[in-house]
């Protein structure tokens, strides 16, 4: 097979989450383990740092991998899903894996594949645990993909865990209560292993407390730690002041992800840094204000407050549950736009009611669909979002939505794309 016909059969041929929802997540760790048993557990070769959280995760990700990589550590770098590339899920030092690596791991386990019968998700984890392995990297950044305990990742031990939040999403799967959510993302915290927390909630705090005690894990509690004291967005940049709550130190940073959300993330990286510091990782303050503001270029992080045109000014953000919409909604307040339009599309398992609750009323929306078979018909969506007193029209696809976006907006106004990952890759 060439690699379009390995895309093609991984796609095909496993079941894959992110189109199918529910039926493609496996509640258990066997196949992970079986499949890096057949490959030599590539995960036991190298060193590693666990991210989990229902938001910011992948932001979190990305600016530690910059900073390790500016640092001079070879990083590799796993996160999901992917937004046009496949190859995006699997880099190192910001390069992404080639072709034929993706060929020969898939042809190699083809006949296991056959046996044990896997996911997408779990034929893509051992797939990274072999290329960092085989790579010698000197670190690697592994984000969840869903929850925690079960999660097809959670067979490492890492240097370090993380925890960015805890919020509502994947309930159906998680569980329909905010600690029994915390509970799930615990099971990455593992025995003597430090733990960072970003934010805080009553609910998750005590299930945290519990979990790290029993495990004897140190924990660090982000927030606690660090505040953000000012921040503003110059230009396509967001330059942010943190005080040390010990020193009341002062310590300026720009991030080149401009959303006002990636404040928290900040802290609970800074939080992570602290650690490895402590760990023997050599890492000084001039090579974090570096990365930070050179992280998207680094390694290439889309669909965060992206701002891809200016006027009318064109924002795509992957926010998509109800607590990464409120993010998103706060961040609209800070942005002075004569009109908002909002293209918007969704999947059928998120709390669509809930995100519908939180958008505002007086912009113009436009909703669509990604094309896959998880999406939420957009006629649906239109007569949902009309009993929340939200108006608009529907369209077939995302493309269509920008472009009339664009021929109603005048040069002040902002079009804003959000509600699902999937819509934010299929835009052109």
């Amino acid at each position: 097979m060439n690699y379009q016909e390995t895309l093609d059969y991984l796609f095909a041929a496993l079941p894959m989450f992110s189109k199918l929802g529910e039926s493609a997540y496996k509640k258990d760790l066997t196949n992970t383990i079986l499949l890096c048993d057949a490959i030599g557990n590539p995960q036991q070769k190298f060193k590693t740092i666990h991210v989990a959280g229902t938001n910011g995760k992948g932001s979190t990700s990305h600016m530690l991998a910059a900073i390790l990589q500016t640092a001079g550590y070879k990083t590799g770098l796993y996160t999901s899903p992917h937004l046009k590339d496949f190859r995006e899920r699997i880099k190192i030092n910001g390069q992404v894996c080639e072709e034929d690596f993706v060929v020969d791991f898939t042809s190699r386990i083809q006949p296991l594949i056959k046996t044990i019968e896997p996911s997408f998700f779990e034929i893509t984890v051992a797939m990274a645990f072999d290329y960092f392995a085989k790579h010698s990297v000197d670190i690697a950044i592994i984000e969840v993909g869903l929850g925690g305990r079960l999660d097809s990742t959670n067979i490492i031990v890492p240097e370090l865990s993380i925890i960015t939040n805890i919020g509502w999403d994947h309930m159906n799967l998680l569980g329909n209560s905010l600690e029994l959510i915390a509970a799930e993302k615990a099971g990455i915290i593992k025995q003597n292993i430090p733990v960072v927390i970003g934010e805080t909630i009553p609910e998750s705090k005590p299930i945290f407390e519990a979990k790290a005690l029993e495990l004897n894990a140190p924990i660090h509690w982000a927030s606690e730690q660090r505040w953000v004291s000012d921040f503003e967005n110059i230009g396509h940049l967001l330059q942010v002041t943190i005080a040390e709550n010990s020193t009341d130190q002062r310590h300026q940073y720009q991030l080149d992800l401009p959303g006002y959300y990636q404040t928290k993330n900040l802290l609970t990286v800074l939080s992570a840094v602290a650690v490895l510091q402590e760990l023997g990782w050599k890492i000084d303050y001039p090579t974090i204000q570096k990365a930070l503001a050179d992280s998207k270029k680094i390694n290439g992080l889309h669909g965060r407050w992206e701002i891809v045109q200016e006027h009318p000014l064109l924002v795509l953000d992957v926010g998509h549950n109800e607590d990464g919409i409120k993010q998103i909604v706060a961040q609209l307040e800070l942005v002075a736009k004569a009109q908002v339009h909002i293209i918007i599309g969704m999947v059928k398992d998120k709390e669509i009611d809930k995100v519908l609750n939180l958008l505002p009323k007086n912009a113009q929306y436009y909703f669509t669909k990604a094309q896959i078979p998880r999406a939420l018909d957009q006629h649906i969506l239109l007569e949902k979002a009309a009993a929340y007193d939200l108006h608009g029209t529907s369209y077939e696809d995302v493309n269509v939505a920008i472009q009339s976006a664009k021929d109603h907006a005048k040069k002040d106004d902002l079009i804003l794309v959000c509600g699902s990952v999937f819509v934010i890759g299929e835009v052109h």
